[in-house]
């Protein structure tokens, strides 16, 4: 993908912006992001997005669910084109993940400008809210309650670690939690949407294209296993008088890779919460929360209840109590195919070559918007693969490519 030559502005913002957006929310211990949902480093994300569309005289709102929004043209009109990202992070996480969709939409818009485009069709950048689901547990809370997937009184359900209700947190930052929910009307406008996503994964990073286009989105989901046993002294307890759930989840995080192995899927043990977490104390509880993707829904239904039936058989050998929860679950994502030929289409007439179109098992806010609205994704390369760290990465060349072709898909779709 080639930068035109009237383009040479919107490569400057992007790096403008990109810089900007570096330090908010980072952990020096790390060098990640802690940028979770309706946090402090959360509220300077959204100060950032509110600055960027009143320099470019976009008109702001903030819906019912605290997604933001920038619209230019009719935010009343139909019909309309949508694009961005998020702005949220994994513990850690990179800077990458969510942050360059919507610091490349921004530079879309200067481009289109650039040239002298003007949409016909409302055009729009959205920040959507949690996406990472990392504080708390859901993924993409702000499109889940916009496409009626999560309730709104599943939403007041949710708590962080601190126990702090999700509608409370969002009181607190200012955002109203009573009028959460289905956001119907507003998706019913929207003709496409289209996400650019760093890659999390190498399908790119050995050829010679920076840009693909995304096919599907592997099902995926959220399973908590609750572990009890019987708190105890770690230095007079015998071991075979001991209920220790500590065991039971070992083996079931043993179990679930050997499974995942066996099935050509993924299963990973990411998360877990000891109680009464001392040294010196055999737990009372071990909370651990599985991960698990594959490549059709058969597959993951078929892995999870494996991986739940060893823990089960774990259990009751080690005298200790089994609850499994699955927190939260989306089936298999193939995206609009007629909008994504038509992505590809575009940036083969705009590169003269094609572009690769390739599956992902990461979840994505497009993904969640796909049974409501025409949804696609592009994928900008990374040359590790590596995400949800530090170290993800891509080459700034890389990014203004991918903005380049995001240019020239929404030229296409909201200006011709």
């Amino acid at each position: 993908m080639t930068v035109r030559q009237t383009d040479g502005a919107f490569a400057d913002a992007h790096r403008r912006m990109w810089r900007e957006l570096l330090p908010v929310g980072r952990y020096q211990g790390s060098g990640g992001y802690r940028r979770y949902a309706w946090t402090a480093a959360d509220a300077e994300c959204r100060a950032w997005f509110q600055e960027q569309a009143a320099a470019r005289g976009l008109a702001y709102e903030v819906d019912r669910n605290g997604n933001q929004w920038a619209w230019w043209g009719d935010r009343q009109g139909t019909d309309a084109v949508v694009t961005g990202s998020h702005l949220d992070s994994v513990p850690d996480g990179g800077a990458f993940d969510g942050p360059l969709g919507v610091v490349s939409s921004f530079a879309a818009v200067d481009a289109l400008r650039e040239r002298g485009a003007a949409p016909r069709r409302p055009l729009a950048i959205v920040n959507f809210g949690d996406e990472e689901g990392a504080r708390f547990g859901v993924a993409c809370v702000g499109s889940r309650l916009a496409a009626g997937v999560l309730t709104p009184d599943q939403a007041a359900e949710l708590r962080d670690a601190q126990g702090v209700r999700l509608p409370d947190a969002m009181e607190r930052a200012g955002q109203d939690p009573s009028a959460i929910g289905a956001d119907h009307e507003r998706l019913a406008r929207i003709g496409a949407f289209v996400e650019l996503h760093v890659e999390q994964g190498r399908c790119l990073a050995d050829t010679p294209h920076p840009v693909g286009v995304a096919s599907a989105i592997w099902p995926h989901g959220r399973w908590r296993f609750d572990f009890a046993g019987e708190a105890n002294h770690a230095g007079t307890t015998r071991l075979e008088d001991r209920r220790d759930p500590m065991l039971t989840y070992a083996n079931t995080v043993l179990a679930a890779r050997k499974k995942a192995r066996l099935a050509g899927a993924l299963a990973t043990f990411g998360k877990v919460a000891v109680e009464p977490n001392g040294v010196n104390a055999i737990p009372s509880m071990v909370r651990g929360w599985l991960d698990s993707r594959a490549a059709d829904e058969a597959t993951l239904d078929a892995l999870v209840a494996e991986i739940e039936k060893a823990a089960g058989e774990r259990a009751e050998r080690d005298g200790v109590g089994l609850a499994v929860t699955r927190e939260s679950y989306t089936p298999v994502v193939d995206f609009d195919l007629g909008l994504r030929d038509r992505v590809g289409s575009i940036l083969k007439e705009s590169t003269g070559i094609g572009v690769p179109v390739l599956p992902t098992g990461a979840g994505h806010d497009a993904g969640i918007l796909s049974s409501a609205v025409p949804t696609a994704m592009l994928f900008v390369r990374n040359p590790t693969g590596v995400s949800h760290s530090p170290s993800e990465f891509a080459e700034e060349e890389d990014c203004v490519a991918g903005t380049a072709a995001l240019a020239e898909v929404l030229e296409s779709l909201a200006c011709r």
